[in-house]
C-alpha cells in the first residue's frame, strides 16, 4: 500500500485539499516569519569624517525647519578642531554654517543641540571657549546665536563665578524668547548654576547649587511648565551624592523632588545626566546611566508632590 505522504508529494491528493493545505502553509508563513531587518526604511544621510569639513562626533540631536532641513552641532572637528554648527539639506548635502575657533570671542566644543526661532536664528551653547581668564585652566564656555546668514554672535561668555561655567546642556525657550539653561560647573561654590538669558544677551543667575543636599553639577537641559517652573536633574549631590531631580519655581526657590540611591543598593538609579520629559498630568520621566538592579541604569517616572 502506498504511503499517504508519497501520494501527497506525488500530487495524488484531491486538488481542493492540496489547495487548502497550500493556502494554510502560506498563511502560517506570513504570520510566523518576522520581517527582515533589511526591510526597514533606513537612510544614511551623512557620515562625518576626520577633523575638517563638517566636523565629527555629534553628541546631540537635530532641529528641523519647515522645509525639512536639519541643523546640529559637532563637538569636535572643523577647521580649528573645536566643533561646528552644520546644516543638512533634504538631499543629504552637509554645509558648515560656523566653525568654532576656541578664541576669546568665540566658543569651543559644543556638546548640546540647538534651538531655532521663527526667524531662522539658531541658539546654542559651547562647553569651552569664551573668556580665557574665567578662573579655570580652560575657558568657561558661551551662549551663542547664529543668524540665518551664518553670522555668529556670542550672547554671553561665562566667567565661572558667579554666573557659572561649562554649559553641557542646550537651551529651553519660553514664549517671550528668553532662554533657560544650566552650567555644569561654576557659580557660588563651583558646582553649577541655573541661568536665564534674553535674546539680547542679558544673563541672570536664577540659582547656584550649594554642593550639598540641593544637588550638584547639572549636565542636562531643563523642562519648563506652563506656569514657568523649571525641572531638571543633577549628576551629583543630594542625600547620597548620586544626583537629584529638582524643581525651580518662578521665585527662584529650589526644591529637591527626588534623591537618587535612596533605595537599597541604588536600585532606583544613580547619577542622571539626561534631561526630563513632562506629560500633561505633570509627571516626569527620565533615565540614569548607573544604579538599578544590575547597576546598568534605570528608566523612571516621578510624580511630583501636589503643591
Amino acid at each position: 500500500m502506498a504511503n499517504p505522504a508519497q501520494k501527497w508529494i506525488s500530487g495524488s491528493r484531491p486538488r481542493t485539499t492540496t489547495a487548502a493545505l497550500a493556502f494554510t502553509v502560506v498563511f502560517l508563513l506570513m504570520v510566523v516569519v518576522p520581517p527582515s531587518p533589511q526591510a526597514q526604511n533606513f537612510t544614511l544621510l551623512h557620515s562625518f569624517a576626520g577633523n575638517g569639513g563638517a566636523g565629527n562626533s555629534p553628541r546631540a540631536g537635530l532641529v528641523q525647519d519647515a522645509a525639512g532641513n536639519l541643523y546640529g552641532t559637532t563637538a569636535w572637528g572643523g577647521g580649528f578642531r573645536n566643533g561646528t554648527v552644520f546644516k543638512l539639506d533634504t538631499a543629504g548635502k552637509s554645509t558648515v554654517l560656523h566653525t568654532f575657533s576656541g578664541g576669546s570671542a568665540d566658543g569651543a566644543l559644543p556638546e548640546a543641540g540647538l534651538v531655532r526661532d521663527k526667524a531662522g536664528n539658531l541658539y546654542g551653547t559651547t562647553y569651552s571657549g569664551g573668556k580665557p581668564d574665567c578662573g579655570m585652566y580652560y575657558a568657561c564656555g558661551v551662549v551663542f546665536k547664529l543668524d540665518a546668514a551664518g553670522k555668529e554672535t556670542v550672547l554671553h561668555s561665562f566667567a565661572d563665578s558667579p554666573d557659572g561655567a561649562n554649559p553641557s546642556a542646550g537651551l529651553t525657550e519660553d514664549a517671550a524668547g528668553n532662554f533657560y539653561g544650566t552650567t555644569t560647573n561654576g557659580g557660588a561654590l563651583g558646582t553649577g548654576t541655573i541661568y536665564e538669558i534674553n535674546a539680547t544677551g542679558t544673563e541672570s543667575v536664577l540659582y547656584s547649587f550649594a554642593a550639598g543636599s540641593d544637588g550638584a553639577h547639572p549636565v542636562a537641559a531643563l523642562v519648563r511648565d506652563a506656569a514657568g517652573n523649571l525641572y531638571g536633574t543633577t549628576e551629583y549631590g543630594g542625600t547620597a551624592n548620586d544626583g537629584t531631580v529638582f524643581k525651580l519655581d518662578t521665585a527662584g526657590k529650589e526644591t529637591v523632588l527626588y534623591n537618587f540611591c535612596s533605595q537599597s543598593d541604588c536600585t532606583d538609579g544613580a547619577n542622571p545626566v539626561a534631561g526630563l520629559i513632562r506629560d500633561a498630568a505633570g509627571n516626569l520621566y527620565g533615565t540614569t546611566p548607573n544604579g538599578g538592579t544590575y547597576n546598568l541604569g534605570t528608566a523612571f517616572k516621578l510624580v511630583p508632590p501636589t503643591p
